[in-house]
């Protein structure tokens, strides 16, 4: 009996023994990954140091005296600009064969852009088209853009030209007015028709010699031209809605003018060019605009 009682406390002294055994050993691997971890510590506290140092070493911004004229502000670095393009082989070759009918040529990022005198526009047209080292068989745009400050010619038309062959591109640029306009280059490249009425309809510009020249967007009696800049941008009463449309009430005016003060022109301008039509009808205005 009592050997049966003494060996559950020899093996409890055999398992305390083997722990104590097993911290032994692990205190060692404990020990090394703290003094790691303390040295990783240390290191970045000195590496922080040494930059407060550093930066301590640099001498301090003197503060400008009070009533002391301010440094000048340095300019930023200007971008590119516009350069002479008389030395281009293109441009050489239309002055010697029209002479003073180019006006200028200037190139910019690239892109060579030539004014010609608007009297002889469809000749060097056509000479571009049917020129064997670059021909611009290609109309890509015809467009137009106003100067109203220039009174004398406050528009510019503009032919952008590609040579497919060659892959080159030109701007030919008119100046001109709305009594003379331009003459129509529709005999040089049949696609300038629509273009050129695009430009007839919203800047007013007239093309002489085109075979249908008239509105493309526009209802045919539409009074003035969208693109000018003179034009307004808001929505207005003129001879064509008051032709075409019912008046407008006293009510309906009013309704009009809060959902404008209020912003909500934005929501409903698809509507708003019907609200006419839609009180005429009896049909309510839509929720968004209660």
């Amino acid at each position: 009996m009592a050997d049966e009682t003494r060996q559950p406390q020899d093996n409890s002294e055999d398992n305390s023994g083997s722990e104590d055994r097993t911290r032994d050993q692990a205190s060692p691997r404990a020990a090394t990954a703290d003094e790691e971890k303390a040295a990783k510590i240390a290191e970045a506290k000195a590496r922080a140091e040494a930059a407060k140092q550093a930066a301590g070493d640099k001498p301090a911004v003197a503060k400008p005296a009070a009533g002391a004229p301010k440094a000048p502000v340095k300019k930023k670095d200007e971008g590119p600009k516009p350069r002479d393009a008389s030395d281009n082989k293109l441009v050489k070759k239309l002055r010697s064969k029209f002479n003073e009918t180019i006006a200028e040529a200037q190139e910019f990022l690239g892109q060579l852009s030539i004014r010609v005198d608007r009297a002889r526009i469809l000749e060097v047209c056509d000479f571009l088209k049917h020129d064997k080292q670059t021909p611009f068989n290609y109309l890509s745009d015809l467009t137009c853009v106003n100067y109203p400050d220039n009174r004398e010619a406050p528009f510019e038309v503009v032919y952008n030209l590609y040579s497919i062959p060659a892959n080159e591109r030109v701007r030919l640029k008119v100046w001109t007015d709305e009594t003379n306009g331009v003459e129509s280059v529709t005999g040089v490249w049949p696609a300038a028709n629509w273009m050129e009425r695009e430009v007839f309809d919203l800047f007013g510009v007239p093309f002489s010699n085109h075979p249908d020249l008239r509105r493309l967007l526009l209802p045919p009696d539409w009074d003035g031209h969208p693109l000018r800049k003179d034009y307004p941008l808001e929505f207005i009463e003129n001879e064509w809605t008051g032709k075409h449309l019912p008046e407008f009430t006293d009510v309906q005016r009013e309704q009009l003018d809060q959902r404008r003060a209020y912003g909500l022109e934005i929501l409903s301008e698809m509507e708003e060019r019907r609200v006419r039509d839609i009180f005429r009808a009896g049909k309510e205005v839509m929720v968004k605009d209660k």
